[in-house]
């Protein structure tokens, strides 16, 4: 019983050697060796709980998404009114700052969507995911009477998930024009505007 679980615990640290690898090289030139040598083992090694570098990136891209959309969900989940939902949901969807690794990996397949059906069918999971999670509380809002938007509810959230990922980029990128404090205050100050407060 103790081997599955020495496997699990195995592929977890190859998954994070794999996020620390791209954050170091990019995505575009990454390689086995770079995840092998950010791991400390051979690619050998790294083949034996992965069949490709694909698979080892697929691996890292849905614990990635599950870390940033399961922790924004569940943040959500803890506060009762629809505006501080709001609220949280714009903070929590940014990048903490340049050097956030996680946010840096889900970017970098959002460059690469168009490549290969693999980096599509990551992409369009994750923005289906950032969707739910404002489309869910935008319509919260409109039953509990305190969100009036002047749009249907899925386009709201598409530019809400726009206005993410832009600004995201930006903070990943290092762009000292824009900070987070900056993009979330920017973020709310739209929501605010079309009907949907993000205080109380």
């Amino acid at each position: 019983m103790a081997r599955p679980k020495k496997q699990e615990a195995r592929r977890a640290d190859l998954v994070e050697a794999a996020l620390a690898a791209v954050s170091e090289h990019g995505l575009r030139s990454l390689s086995l060796a770079d995840v092998a040598a950010q791991a400390g083992l051979t690619r050998g090694a790294i083949l034996y709980y992965y069949d490709d570098l694909d698979a080892l990136l697929r691996e890292a891209h849905r614990a990635g998404l599950e870390r940033f959309c399961d922790r924004r969900d569940a943040v959500v989940a803890t506060l009762a009114e629809p505006q501080n939902q709001l609220a949280a949901a714009i903070r929590e969807g940014l990048p903490s700052g340049p050097d956030d690794a996680l946010m840096r990996l889900l970017y970098e397949f959002d460059v690469l969507a168009g490549t290969s059906r693999l980096h599509d069918e990551l992409v369009e999971r994750m923005y289906q995911r950032q969707l739910a999670t404002y489309a869910g509380v935008i319509s919260r809002g409109i039953e509990a009477g305190v969100f009036a938007p002047p749009m249907p509810v899925e386009q709201l959230a598409m530019n809400l998930v726009a206005l993410e990922d832009a600004y995201g980029l930006h903070i990943v990128a290092g762009n000292s024009l824009v900070t987070v404090a900056l993009a979330e205050a920017a973020m709310r100050a739209v929501a605010d505007n079309l009907g949907c407060p993000t205080t109380v």
